[in-house]
């Protein structure tokens, strides 16, 4: 009987012994078939990401990061899309061409509001001018009250306009011109009483008879936006914050170098000879990226609402993220 239940003893315990085994192989085969960790999205991926401009001061900095190796030292491959016209950037937006844009506040209140998700990620550096034409006899900017004035209407230029309008107590009346060349024309040869356009093609109509009335940035109205797509923000946050420190060092490089030096190289975006000479005669360094003010983008969402553009006025945090530049 003794030996009977030391034997069984004896059999439970090699029963034992061998399930131990057995687990410890399948833990170090396990360990083996662990999958390696993805690399860090924090890191570039690579990937090229494409963004949208506008031939104007904004873009400017983007442009040189590309030309003068900026991106590329940080690891961040950016393809830049040109476009002479709002309205041809957001068709492109639509279609899903673009991870990237150099915007507006209000464009990307319709973009959420049309179910294109994109946030704010920056503002940029850009000075609007309002111009009245040669023979309009017009000096200052009340004489535009119940006057022609060509803008791009829903995007910042009427805004800036509005402003200036609310301000000064009067209406004027819009007239869409949707080209940079075709407002050109028709303020110089007396078609409209006035214009919003950028710089430089603001400075060359001065130069040309126009007369400057107001400008954006003295104003103190701004409402330029770089955004991103949802899809890049969520998926690949450190090529956004190596697209931010190579836009950075583009700043440094234009505040420390002749315009003289890089202006060929934007006349390969549209750009005209002139912006040389507007650059050179800059009184103020262009800035880093830098955030949009809560109070400015408060009220240019209300004004977006008001135009019928919006379902509803978007908060702060709903439209923007600025942890890339921070």
């Amino acid at each position: 009987m003794k030996k009977r239940l030391i034997a069984l003893l004896l059999l439970v315990f090699l029963f034992l012994l061998s399930a131990c085994g057995n687990e410890g192989a399948e833990k170090a085969d396990d360990a083996k078939e662990e999958p390696k960790p993805e690399a860090s999205v924090e890191e570039p991926s690579g990937e090229e990401m494409t963004i949208g401009v506008l031939p104007a001061e904004s873009a400017i900095p983007i442009i040189l990061a590309k030309e003068q190796g900026f991106f590329e030292e940080e690891g961040v491959n950016v393809s830049i899309k040109s476009f002479s016209s709002p309205n041809d950037r957001n068709v492109a937006v639509q279609a899903k061409e673009l991870d990237a844009a150099i915007g507006d506040v209000m464009t990307e209140a319709t973009f959420k509001d049309n179910g294109i998700d994109m946030k704010i990620t920056s503002d940029i550096s850009e000075d609007f001018k309002i111009l009245s034409s040669p023979d309009s006899g017009i000096t200052e900017i009340s004489g535009l009250s119940g006057k022609k004035v060509s803008l791009v209407p829903n995007f910042i230029l009427e805004y800036i306009m509005d402003e200036f309008a609310k301000k000064d107590h009067f209406d004027y009346k819009v007239v869409e011109i949707p080209s940079f060349s075709g407002r050109a024309e028709a303020l110089l040869s007396n078609q409209i009483d006035g214009v919003v356009f950028t710089e430089p093609q603001a400075g060359m109509l001065v130069k040309q008879g126009a007369h400057l009335l107001g400008s954006s940035k003295e104003a103190g109205i701004k409402g330029g936006t770089i955004q991103f797509t949802d899809e890049m923000i969520d998926s690949k946050p450190g090529d956004i914050k190596a697209f931010y420190k190579a836009y950075n060092k583009a700043v440094d490089y234009m505040n420390e170098t002749e315009a003289a030096e890089y202006s060929n190289i934007l006349s390969k975006y549209q750009f005209p000879e002139q912006m040389s000479t507007y650059l050179s005669t800059m009184e103020d360094d262009f800035a880093h990226a830098g955030k949009i003010d809560k109070e400015q983008f408060d009220n240019i969402i209300k004004w977006t609402k008001e135009k019928g553009q919006i379902k509803k006025e978007y908060t702060y945090e709903e439209l923007t993220d600025f942890s890339f530049i921070e």
